[in-house]
């Protein structure tokens, strides 16, 4: 506890030096002290950005986190890519710690994923799960100020954590601010009240600054969890007595008395007297007082000597190496059976399920009553199941970001989102915690999960149930972003996505999974082996230009995607041998080489999409080809994609009318062809 209190002191001194926004543990030592010191090295934790005391608890050294408040070369979490007490560790000695954001509760979600995960492991009795000497299970710690308890996504992690008794402990540590918000102000009742609400979550109150109460608290609810595989929620009472951050200063909106009432529970000198009580010698504590600032400021000095990251590591673990760099298998077999898409995707989850038990597939209607509402999932649940098919409930942002969770416990998560209309909820933990994951960890924590998104408008779908998100998807970095367009990329894809130990998005096209819109029977393949993968960033040729239309300078060529892919094909149609076709099949990572190869080949292109063009993934397309393939160009870069309305109406006249279709295409193709 002297060393928090020193630490802080030190920073505090040396704000020009420790430049970098940063919070300490300033009035909540105790509580976090106790829970850091009983977590044990097979136990997981999710620290919030205020918890340096719980890691100096957990075997940390002030020095290790100097290196992150300094965000140094060396820093052991993030190779100073990350803000202070933002840890990330796999130290075999130390309780595991995936990688933490800075959104206030978005760890909740990521923390109830790993117990769901571990109660998945425990039930298919896996060796791979962390376990102690004498077989221990392991628990979950997940830290967070009671501030954030007013986040949807935390109201998201608890349904689950109760509804599937998961083995975790929610230590809410209660200052009763939230920056410069009172809790009268934001709140009508503390998180300890909140979670009488959720059926199940066993519930503590306990005095933050005390220490001695704090220690037989959390070893009580530790306890519980690791007996019973059961939630507990430990609601910790403590004074802030630091800044809310170095760059927003509790003068600025405290009083005096407010900060006279918070330091008269300063755990420190409480903890002190009650030293004296039991026995503990004046000399010996004054020892203590003595040797640790010199300790801290030798430590600090280290710290600052420490070197900087280089430049040429910054772009250094955005994603871990793909599993899957060639494609490999037999993808039309002789004796194979055509297949339409949905069932390529049914055949292929179908059959990670039966090669890897750590994988697991769920969400909304995807268990055994209904196996999707597009029979994606059909029997899934029957024939594995309902532990590793199941449905969720509507919570799309549980489905994504439980999946860095898992992913961090060892388990392989398959999730759906059942319209690509109904992702966004889902967009604040697939930035915040999974895209980032990798990158802030300085490659320890790529987050492996496959999210499947249906997408697309046909047979009016309406305003809810058609939208296309890919460029949304594009702006994430981080993640990546497959769209296949027939049954046998579908396989392969999937199977590579899978393996991939990175997040992958899959865009399936609801008009292509049976081919009921005219002009898509392509889409249904004979379908590939059980071992064939297909490599994530390889376009295809999906139709050539005749060489003799190519010799004449008389063709051009068309890059896309998903639907567009028979859109062109019916267009071209009007021109025989004067248009090539390109099937992206992965939008991120793009197949450059093809795409500006094929380009400079024809010198002139026309990108197609179905969604609106305006501010597009493909309007960006179009740039990066016109900087690259200038020289070749012979026409300008042609894009067609939707109208730029807000939504797909419902009514069909509408929606075709909004769309491109082969017509339209057709007349871009003259007007390019026409240069």
């Amino acid at each position: 506890m002297c060393q928090a209190v020193e630490m802080a002191a030190v920073y505090e001194a040396n704000r020009n030096i420790c430049k970098y926004v940063h919070s300490t543990s300033r009035g909540h030592e105790a509580i976090q002290i106790a829970a850091g010191m009983q977590l044990s090295p097979w136990d997981y934790a999710s620290p919030y950005y205020r918890d340096d005391s719980m890691l100096l608890a957990m075997g940390f050294t002030p020095y290790e986190l100097m290196l992150q408040l300094l965000a140094k070369r060396d820093d052991p979490s993030s190779g100073g890519r990350s803000y202070y007490s933002h840890p990330s560790s796999l130290d075999p000695e130390k309780p595991c710690i995936p990688h933490q954001s800075s959104a206030t509760g978005m760890q909740v979600i990521p923390s109830t994923g790993m117990a769901q995960g571990i109660r998945y492991l425990e039930k298919i009795g896996a060796t791979s799960l962390r376990t102690g000497p004498k077989g221990e299970a392991p628990v979950v710690l997940c830290s967070l100020g009671d501030g954030s308890v007013t986040e949807g996504e935390v109201s998201e992690a608890w349904q689950s954590a109760v509804l599937w008794e998961l083995p975790i402990i929610y230590l809410v540590q209660d200052n009763e601010w939230g920056i410069s918000a009172s809790a009268e102000e934001t709140r009508v009742m503390d998180a300890y009240e909140y979670a009488a609400g959720f059926k199940g979550m066993e519930r503590m109150r306990v005095d933050g600054s005390n220490f001695e109460e704090c220690f037989h608290a959390m070893g009580a609810a530790i306890g519980y969890v690791r007996q019973e595989r059961k939630p507990i929620l430990v609601h910790a009472c403590v004074p802030l007595l630091g800044h809310h951050t170095s760059g927003v200063r509790k003068e600025w909106y405290r009083t005096e008395e407010d900060l006279a009432l918070h330091a008269a529970k300063d755990p420190k000198p409480l903890l002190r007297e009650r030293l004296l009580e039991i026995g503990v010698l004046e000399k010996d504590l004054l020892a203590i007082e003595s040797d640790t600032p010199k300790y801290i400021s030798l430590e600090f000095d280290r710290a600052k000597e420490a070197s900087d990251p280089t430049v040429d590591s910054v772009a250094d673990h955005i994603f871990a190496p793909a599993a899957v760099t060639a494609e490999k298998g037999n993808r039309f077999p002789s004796n194979g059976n055509k297949v339409m898409m949905v069932d390529a995707a049914l055949h292929a989850v179908e059959e990670i399920l039966q090669q890897y038990p750590e994988a697991i597939f769920f969400g909304q209607d995807v268990g055994r009553r209904l196996g999707g509402v597009f029979r994606e999932a059909a029997t899934l649940a029957e024939k594995f199941g309902d532990n590793r098919v199941y449905n969720t409930a509507i919570q799309e942002a549980y489905i994504v970001g439980s999946t860095a969770g898992l992913s961090a416990v060892g388990v392989k998560p398959i999730v759906e989102i059942q319209f690509a209309d109904y992702i966004y909820p889902g967009f604040n933990q697939l930035v915040t915690e999974i895209s980032k994951s990798c990158y802030l960890s300085n490659g320890k924590f790529p987050v492996q999960t496959l999210i499947r998104v249906p997408i697309g408008a046909y047979g009016g779908g309406g305003p809810y149930h058609s939208g296309s998100v890919e460029s949304t998807l594009l702006t994430v970095k981080g993640i990546k972003v497959v769209y296949p367009s027939n049954a046998a990329d579908m396989k392969g894809l999937m199977k590579a996505a899978f393996l991939d130990p990175n997040p992958v998005v899959m865009l399936e096209h609801k008009g292509l999974y049976w081919s009921k819109v005219p002009g898509t029977q392509g889409a249904i393949t004979v379908e590939p082996d059980s071992d064939y993968v297909l490599p994530l960033g390889k376009g295809r040729v999906v139709q050539p230009a005749h060489p003799r239309d190519l010799k004449k300078g008389d063709t051009l060529c068309v890059i896309t995607y998903g639907m567009g892919v028979y859109w062109a094909q019916a267009a071209a149609t009007h021109f025989p041998g004067q248009v090539e076709i390109i099937d992206l099949r992965t939008l991120f990572p793009l197949d450059e080489e093809l795409v500006f190869s094929t380009v400079k080949k024809h010198g002139k292109v026309l990108i197609l999409t179905e969604e609106q063009l305006n501010n597009s993934f493909v309007q960006a397309l179009a740039g990066r080809i016109q900087r690259t393939c200038f020289k070749s160009l012979d026409a300008p870069v042609f894009t067609l994609g939707a109208l730029d309305l807000p939504a797909v109406p419902i009514n069909t006249i509408l929606e075709n009318a909004m769309l491109p279709n082969p017509e339209k295409v057709a007349a871009a193709m003259r007007e390019l062809l026409a240069y």
